[in-house]
């Protein structure tokens, strides 16, 4: 049987057909590509470095080619030692499509195709490198290759080629071999390769068309964190059965990651009870025309939308129920009827609210962000038996490195502060806020604003009286919103955290420590996500909203702004806004099944890490695809300005900081010869640059974090295979080079830039979906209702 099967085997082989490229598709020679790759570097020095190099093996390289083809195609390609595979692989695209692919031999790829469509297993063979050949094959309906390969480290070029070496053809080939039929015998490929002892090696060469993304596998060190416990041994874990019946009130519906969760919801747990929306009105719109306005012209609908054509608002309305609130009330602003009839069937609250903002007004960091989790906390206490999963940033950590365990800490501060009460520290800064709100209204601050407005260029001649003091209302207005934004960042920092956003989220997991010490059997779950972006499959590829964490500095990145200040070896902790969802609705299942743990963390910084050289390079490139696309000079000039990283000490010196500086010595010199500087425009937009990137040091500069997240793939091990597909939880097999270049950057171009440019979106026709009908109860809600009021 064994010999058979080798049999059988090397007939396969015998059938293969081996197309050789160069002649029969592509004049295509050694160092053209090589030359592109060189002068495509992510710096300008290192793009004259290779250059140099290059010019020099011009001269050097007849001579070694005369004596050995094969050493002289090593050391060409050393050229390329510290290019990364992410440039290398982005940059044959490149060159495929808009170099080789107009320039494809239209005889040679016609006897080609005839052969696939014959069925016949074709591999190419070529002298050019697979992040070249990989292009061609696809672009051909080939699907294996063999070709020179580079070898890597850690993603990096080391300059030698794997073996084999496929070597230059002869010195009269361009003259014997210009037919269109490229097919070469095995046994003459064996014998150029120098396979002839054991010709099995060839096999063994023979590579796929596609691009290999290896899946991170990394071993999990548990220390003494606490985290063996309810999640260890879960045996099997079903989020179909755990959910069924189950009713949800979702805090945060219209937010980013609370519409695709909930599309998640409606999508994949037809069993679910009934799903209760807690959305506040505001002046002239109602809950229900607030959500009822994000169906209609939110694209996270757009496929369920689709799947129930003109039944949609009545399986809307048949699974939803949109309540009126406001999170930052007690009570949650519910009206006393509501709170009753919901209060007794409610199986899980999912407050996914919050202000986002780093350095809001302390008013509204307050209420959206912690006073709104005690009353969330408080109806829980009404509930007959809610669980609740609080979302929360992994961010609260604070500055501070290291690896970040999944851990509930009493009254954390990053500084480790003994006397820290987060119910004092929240008492302390309602009263700053109600004695700064009580000092806006003295005549001392009155007065300083009086100043301040007839201060102004011609404000003496033209403000007085009404008009005086109207602009003082105004001003007095944006005195106490800086004030308290100013407040609220300096006691932030005060105890080790790098904004007021991050601080009050900190805040608010202190108040659920507290709450979880006072109630033991509570069942509460704090989720912490990294950084939350575009997603990877649902509701579709590569949807975004708003400008999030990393919109604005990609932005910059895509501009001619170059030197970014930042540690190369830290790791960037973005997640999928879907994967998010994924992780919710497992944890959700598992504490609808109490079998949960106190703190799931959601990040990519150990499962799957990409560091901030990789990131900021990965950012460039997914720019250049767009820009090589694009038409006109300054398309083409984009292409050549890469993003790199920089220490601060050369940011300084180098980049926006001192170009500010020159600016406004010229603006100061040209002063009293110009009715206004000449470069002010350029001084403002280069001062906006600083704040931008000081906003983001903490993330990119100063503090390494690795957020452990142990506990969620734990759970999403326990499924059974038939709920994987809907409900898995997998960073690991993301590919960032995929994701960065061919989904993030494409979603940012399309949500988020136009924000920034203050341009308006692509205009999509907006659907009708009518929720005015008043709904029934579902089944599942009544039963559950009938249930509890009979215990």
């Amino acid at each position: 049987m064994e010999q058979a099967g080798r049999a059988a085997s090397a007939d396969d082989a015998r059938e293969r057909v081996f197309w050789r490229v160069e002649g029969s598709l592509l004049n295509l020679t050694a160092v053209r590509p090589v030359g592109f790759f060189a002068w495509n570097s992510q710096t300008f020095l290192q793009r004259w470095m290779r250059r140099g190099s290059m010019a020099f093996l011009a001269i050097a390289r007849p001579f070694l080619y005369a004596t050995n083809r094969v050493f002289a195609t090593r050391l060409l390609h050393s050229v390329l030692r510290g290019v990364s595979r992410d440039r290398l692989d982005l940059l044959g695209e490149e060159f495929f499509e808009y170099f080789l692919k107009p320039r494809l031999k239209k005889e040679g790829v016609e006897k080609l195709t005839r052969l696939i469509d014959a069925g016949a297993p074709v591999i190419l063979v070529s002298q050019g490198l697979d992040h070249i050949m990989r292009p061609l094959a696809k672009h051909l309906g080939v699907k294996q290759i063999v070709c020179n390969r580079l070898d890597f480290r850690d993603g990096i070029a080391t300059g030698r080629l794997l073996d084999p070496v496929i070597r230059p053809r002869g010195a009269f080939a361009k003259i014997t071999g210009r037919q269109a039929d490229g097919r070469v015998s095995r046994k003459a490929l064996v014998r150029v390769l120098g396979f002839t002892k054991n010709p099995s090696l060839l096999d063994d060469a023979i590579q796929t068309d596609e691009r290999t993304a290896p899946e991170v596998f990394l071993p999990v060190v548990h220390f003494d964190s606490g985290n063996s416990n309810s999640n260890g041994g879960l045996g099997t874990f079903s989020v179909r059965e755990s959910l069924r019946g189950k009713n949800i009130l979702l805090i945060g519906a219209t937010g980013f990651i609370g519409k695709v969760w909930l599309t998640n919801l409606l999508t994949d747990l037809p069993e679910i009870g009934r799903i209760y929306l807690l959305v506040r009105h505001n002046r002239t719109v109602t809950s229900l025309q607030r959500f009822q306005r994000a169906i209609e012209e939110s694209p996270v609908f757009d496929l369920l939308a689709e799947r129930y054509g003109s039944g949609f608002a009545k399986f809307l309305r048949e699974r939803i129920e949109v309540v009126d609130g406001d999170v930052s009330k007690p009570d949650l602003g519910l009206a006393p009827d509501v709170r009753e009839r919901i209060a007794p069937s409610v199986d899980v609250i999912v407050n996914s609210s919050g202000l986002t903002d780093f350095n809001p007004d302390l008013r509204d960091a307050l209420a959206m962000n912690v006073r709104s989790t005690v009353h969330v906390l408080n109806f829980m206490r009404t509930c007959a038996h809610a669980t609740l999963l609080h979302l929360s940033t992994c961010y609260v950590i604070g500055r501070r490195d290291g690896r970040v365990l999944e851990t509930l800490a009493k009254n954390y501060t990053p500084i480790g502060l003994a006397t820290y009460d987060a119910e004092k520290e929240l008492q302390a800064l309602e009263e700053l806020v109600r004695e700064t709100e009580k000092r806006a209204e003295s005549e001392e601050v009155a007065e300083e604003l009086r100043r301040a407005a007839l201060k102004k260029e011609h404000a003496a001649k033209n403000l007085h009286g009404a008009a005086l003091e109207n602009q003082i209302r105004k001003n007095r207005v944006r005195w106490l919103r800086d004030t308290l934004t100013d407040a609220g960042t300096r006691r932030a920092n005060e105890l080790g955290w790098p904004n007021t956003y991050t601080f009050t989220k900190s805040m608010s997991e202190s108040l659920i420590w507290n709450f979880l010490n006072e109630n033991p059997n509570a069942a509460i779950a704090v989720v912490r996500p990294a950084i939350v972006e575009s997603s990877i499959e649902k509701p579709f590829r590569g949807w975004n909203e708003g400008i999030n964490t990393s919109a604005s500095l990609s932005y910059l990145l895509g501009t001619f702004f170059r030197q970014l200040p930042t540690n190369e070896s830290k790791s960037l902790d973005l997640i999928p806004v879907d994967l998010v969802a994924r992780g919710m609705t497992l944890i959700a299942a598992a504490l609808a099944a109490r079998r949960h743990a106190s703190v799931y963390q959601l990040a990519t910084s150990i499962a799957n890490p990409c560091d901030m050289r990789r990131s900021i390079e990965l950012t460039g490139l997914g720019h250049r695809k767009f820009y090589r696309a694009q038409t006109g000079l300054n398309h083409r000039l984009r292409l050549k300005f890469d993003a790199i990283p920089v220490s601060k000490s050369r940011y300084d010196k180098l980049s926006a900081p001192a170009q500010k500086t020159i600016v406004q010595a010229v603006n100061r010199a040209v002063e009293p010869f110009a009715a206004r500087p000449p470069l002010a425009r350029q001084e403002r937009d280069l001062e906006k640059v600083i704040k931008l990137i000081s906003l983001f040091e903490p993330f990119i500069l100063h503090n390494d974090h690795n957020f452990e997240a142990v506990n969620v793939e734990r759970l999403s091990a326990a499924l059974p295979e038939s709920e994987k597909a809907d409900f898995s939880y997998n960073p690991r097999s993301l590919d960032w080079w995929d994701y960065w270049i061919n989904v993030h950057i494409p979603a940012l171009r399309k949500w988020c830039y136009p924000l920034i440019e203050g341009r308006p979106l692509e205009p999509r026709p907006r659907r009708s979906v009518p929720l005015a009908e008043r709904p029934e109860p579902s089944a599942a809600e009544a039963a559950s209702s009938a249930s509890t009021a009979a215990s």
